[in-house]
């Protein structure tokens, strides 16, 4: 793809964001996009908030799971950056005129304590460079309209960030089993989802070591101090005014959002 367009595509998905807007998906306008297209595409518009006074502060898996795959129609994970301006505290309420579509998961965080840089990257290293481990909600919103997204459109959007909400409770990782830890999911009182640590790519622990390697690949390292969102435990779900969220994953306590 054209460096032009790729800037122009960045530009207006930054646009799209900043208006809370949606524009069309990029795939049904430009035939042959790829994925370094969309990382391309995606490096632009993080450009953008960082020239806007942004810093980034972590990344993110997308679709690590079999539930969020089968939603999107999107069959393989990508990542994101996570920038200062996404954070909401735990219990906050987060105001919906902020976001377009947003959708909430529950996951689990990684907190980095030594940096990882792949290639090479298995999962005694990953274990070895986090400080903790937390429940945690991203808010996934998409710019593109309807969701209508292939892996390209999420890509560029910054694989579908908005904000995200970590909970308040810390947890040594190597004092338990992130691939069987089980999770609960409610929405305003009621169990909406159950799911465990394998659904992200058979333990968030091999999606954080995914990352460090693909991102190694690029020439891009995970930092000491930056948060890893680590995938989707399982489905996603709309959020709207008025919803109250609260996720609790075994071993590791909970997590609690709320819209007005």
């Amino acid at each position: 793809m054209d460096p032009t367009l790729i800037q122009r595509l960045g530009d207006e998905l930054y646009d799209a964001l900043r208006e809370r807007s949606v524009v069309e998906p990029l795939t049904s306008r430009h035939e042959g996009i790829t994925i370094a297209d969309a990382y391309g595409i995606q490096q632009r518009m993080i450009a953008r908030r960082l020239d806007a006074g942004e810093r980034i502060v972590g990344k993110k898996i997308g679709v690590t799971s079999r539930a969020v795959m089968n939603m999107l129609g999107v069959f393989q994970p990508d990542f994101g950056y996570l920038l200062d301006g996404m954070v909401v505290g735990e219990g906050e309420s987060i105001d919906s005129a902020t976001l377009i579509q947003p959708k909430a998961e529950g996951e689990i965080a990684f907190l980095l304590k030594r940096d990882l840089m792949g290639p090479g990257i298995g999962n005694a290293d990953v274990l070895a460079a986090t400080e903790c481990v937390m429940p945690c909600f991203e808010i996934v919103d998409s710019r593109i309209r309807d969701w209508k997204i292939q892996i390209a459109d999420t890509v560029a959007d910054n694989a579908s960030c908005g904000v995200f909400v970590l909970g308040d409770h810390a947890v040594d990782p190597r004092r338990i089993d992130l691939a069987t830890c089980g999770m609960v999911l409610e929405k305003n009182g009621e169990i909406i989802a159950t799911g465990a640590g394998a659904a992200a790519l058979g333990s968030p622990v091999n999606a954080v070591a995914w990352l460090a390697n693909t991102l190694g690949a690029l020439g891009i390292g995970l930092k000491a101090g930056e948060v890893i969102l680590s995938g989707a435990l399982a489905a996603m779900f709309p959020a709207k005014a008025g919803d109250n969220f609260r996720v609790s994953i075994g071993g590791l306590g909970g997590c609690s959002v709320r819209f007005h």
